[in-house]
């Protein structure tokens, strides 16, 4: 019976206790990658410039600006291809994606993942 009760009361002390959960913070950001370095024709400059690594990569950027502990949660939009002509080479371009939007998160100070030990 005394052993029961124990049960019982450690029992409910578990299920009335909430459940604790790491909270994000979302910030949302548009910018634009940076050209390639050397000029190309301009259908491999839209291709490169279009590369899903090269998306990737200045989508982290993109969130790592903003801070420590910002992270990239998803890629909103690609954006539109934008070019400049080559001053030195004619007809060649250098290409960059304009307008590239990302969801950002960071952990909100004083959620359960930022406290040392309460985790």
């Amino acid at each position: 019976m005394k052993y029961s009760l124990i049960a019982t009361i450690m029992t409910l002390s578990l299920i009335s206790c909430p459940a604790f959960s790491t909270e994000y913070i979302f910030r949302d950001l548009m910018a634009n990658t940076i050209p390639s370095g050397k000029c190309e024709s301009p259908t491999k400059a839209e291709i490169s410039a279009k590369r899903p690594y090269k998306i990737k990569r200045y989508s982290k950027k993109f969130c790592q600006s903003q801070g420590y502990g910002w992270g990239l949660e998803e890629i909103s939009g690609f954006g539109v291809v934008a070019c400049n002509e080559c001053t030195d080479k004619k007809g060649l371009q250098k290409c960059y994606l304009k307008d590239v939007t990302v969801k950002c998160k960071r952990i909100k100070p004083g959620s359960v993942g930022m406290l040392p030990g309460k985790g």
